[in-house]
């Protein structure tokens, strides 16, 4: 098995290939070991010293590291358990996976469909060249709510991804979109 690993925008999270598939469902971020439960393959790596954060998309696999671990000792690591994992045949994922929780005025449906198509056609594949994702949350008073995860969720250039490109982009085709706003938590309007 070869695994390629590719820089991110984000100097803290390295993307891994494994060249066979990671998850068929939506992709999952996890922020802790806690969280990973339901993950062979991300309690897996965070029980590495210096993990801080496991991306798994459809073909990739984000990793972002602690600001005190170095690339150098942790990214043989990383791809040891990786490797393993796929020679143990178990699941990235184990059962389903729980849906995103949307909000939008049932008025606003045909412009929330509009955003998705945009994110999924133009948007989403981008991102996942840099190891991450961009997730639709909501839509209020011409107001569209992402998260960006993976190697996106913190990265220096995500502001800038989210106001200059996704916001001008949505803006430009859907008129009634006033702002692109980041949700790191729980999503406002809930």
């Amino acid at each position: 098995m070869f695994i390629q690993t590719e820089a991110t925008p984000n100097p803290n999270t390295l993307k891994f290939l494994p060249g066979q598939p990671v998850v068929s469902g939506p992709p999952r971020d996890f922020t802790s070991k806690e969280e990973a439960e339901a993950s062979p393959l991300a309690r897996r790596l965070f029980e590495l010293e210096g993990v801080r954060g496991v991306f798994l998309g459809p073909d990739f696999i984000s990793v972002t590291r602690s600001d005190d671990a170095e690339w150098t000792t942790l990214k043989p690591a990383i791809l040891g358990v990786i490797m393993e994992h796929y020679l143990s045949g178990e699941p990235a994922v184990e059962g389903e996976s729980a849906g995103v929780k949307e909000f939008y005025d049932e008025k606003d449906a045909e412009i929330v469909r509009q955003i998705k198509e945009l994110l999924d056609t133009r948007v989403r594949p981008a991102v996942a060249q840099d190891g991450g994702d961009i997730t639709f949350q909501g839509y209020k008073d011409g107001v569209v709510y992402l998260q960006m995860v993976g190697a996106c969720s913190g990265c220096p250039s995500a502001t800038a991804t989210l106001k200059q490109g996704v916001e001008n982009l949505l803006r430009h085709f859907i008129p009634q979109i006033q702002e692109v706003q980041e949700v790191s938590g729980p999503m406002p309007g809930r």
